[in-house]
């Protein structure tokens, strides 16, 4: 299988789906079609159809081909780690991060006892506000622990620590726990939000591990109810219980 020709048909595909140009509905062109256009073997075609069906782009019907799945862009994954910025790219609406805070600070016993750490021990805070077509709808505040992650600034931030950790440092980030609860909105969320009459958010909680299993970061996500709804991709394997 030609590497290069594979991502190429699977990078095209996902760009046409998320940018709109091919609906929710439309059926793909045959494997026969899409190896013909790239000059290359159905198998490798195959393959690249596999990919956009199991990342839940596309769904593949036997017998009648694939037909494009519906893509909201302002549906936040369940699964999956990504970075805001990774997944900004995919919302196709003006984006922004605001920084209010990025502090080298003692932890305190309830960020201790999240990362499983003594309290004192210190922790990078960073806080920070994320705007989608000119609104503050996600306030974001994220724990690292100081000992894997020596220095933090502002402009990484403000771009993608996750860049930063992976590209830099060298570091695996490789799973997260993640829970999701409803509360009421605190007085921060009313300053460094644009809540209105809102009395309660989402707060997706992650416990961030590296590859080999320590756990380095804690974050609160806290989104405003009106504007996202969480989701999960699940395909069903026959013969799995």
């Amino acid at each position: 299988m030609n590497k290069n020709i594979f991502s190429q048909i699977y990078s095209d595909y996902t760009q046409r789906i998320e940018t709109g140009l091919l609906k929710t509905g439309i059926k793909l062109p045959s494997e026969n079609e899409i190896a013909e256009e790239y000059a290359t073997s159905r198998e490798t075609v195959r393959k690249a159809l596999h990919l956009l069906s199991q990342n839940g782009y596309i769904h593949k019907i036997r017998g009648k081909g694939s037909f494009v799945l519906d893509m909201n862009r302002m549906e936040f994954p369940l699964s999956g780690l990504v970075s805001f910025k990774e997944l900004s790219e995919r919302l196709g609406r003006t984006v922004q991060t605001l920084v209010h805070e990025t502090a080298l600070v003692p932890s305190t016993q309830s960020i201790a006892r999240q990362l499983k750490i003594a309290e004192g021990e210190p922790v990078w805070k960073v806080v920070r506000a994320r705007e989608i077509e000119g609104e503050k709808v996600i306030l974001d505040k994220d724990y690292f622990l100081a000992s894997v992650i020596p220095v933090l600034n502002e402009d990484t931030a403000r771009d993608s620590i996750y860049a930063y950790l992976e590209g830099e440092l060298s570091l695996k980030i490789a799973y997260a726990k993640k829970e999701i609860s409803v509360e009421k909105v605190s007085e921060e969320d009313r300053r460094l939000l644009d809540l209105a009459r809102d009395t309660h958010i989402v707060i997706v909680r992650n416990y961030v591990y590296l590859e080999d299993t320590t756990l380095f970061q804690y974050t609160e996500s806290r989104h405003r109810l009106d504007k996202f709804q969480f989701v999960d991709f699940a395909r069903r394997n026959p013969g799995e219980e």
